[in-house]
């Protein structure tokens, strides 16, 4: 039967999700065209594929007892030294983000699983590249920002060619999205 490595994310949509994919390639980021645009909630995880239906059931369960949320991206970060990432932070949503993460890793599911690090959403714009390039993209990105209604997330599956593609999408179990605080018109669509 095999093994399959998955991963469950919550995709930053367009036009914001090839805006900052393009700039990922630009820095030299080699990785950046087989990584959809994303905030992680559940990180590359190895499972047998036939344990698929039953991933799909509990991600389907966790949708369900989520509700549409604001996401708004803004500024950037680091995990250097720790761990050679810059990315633009999460600086709505993240709340939302966290709880939907331990459901997915809940200890009772097909997929939990300790983390290498704490949880931190974030939005990936630089891995594993030149300290000049990091930096790079640490400044132009500074004054980045985005937001969008998240209503959902999605599974993912990595390929043996190393690019993730989207298996199914997973809908919250509400179609309603709170108001956004402070929804202003800065360069990017606005979630109302």
């Amino acid at each position: 039967m095999g093994t399959v490595t998955i991963g469950v994310s919550i995709a930053v949509p367009e036009p914001h999700g090839s805006e900052l994919q393009q700039l990922r390639a630009g820095f030299g980021d080699a990785a950046a065209h087989g990584i959809p645009t994303h905030v992680t909630l559940l990180p590359p995880t190895e499972v047998d594929s036939g344990d698929l239906p039953a991933v799909e059931a509990h991600l389907n369960e966790v949708a369900a007892s989520g509700r549409p949320f604001p996401m708004r991206l803004s500024g950037t970060g680091t995990f250097r030294p720790l761990s050679p990432v810059v990315f633009v932070q999460v600086v709505e949503g993240a709340e939302a983000c966290t709880w939907l993460q331990k459901q997915v890793r809940d200890a009772s599911g097909p997929v939990a699983r300790e983390l290498q690090f704490p949880y931190h959403p974030h939005v990936t714009v630089a891995h594993g590249i030149e300290d000049a390039a990091m930096d790079r993209a640490f400044e132009e990105l500074a004054d980045y920002e985005a937001e969008w209604p998240c209503t959902g997330f999605a599974l993912y599956e990595q390929g043996a060619d190393g690019v993730w593609r989207k298996l199914r999408e997973f809908p919250f179990g509400s179609g309603v999205v709170p108001p956004q605080a402070g929804c202003v018109d800065r360069g990017s669509v606005s979630a109302r």
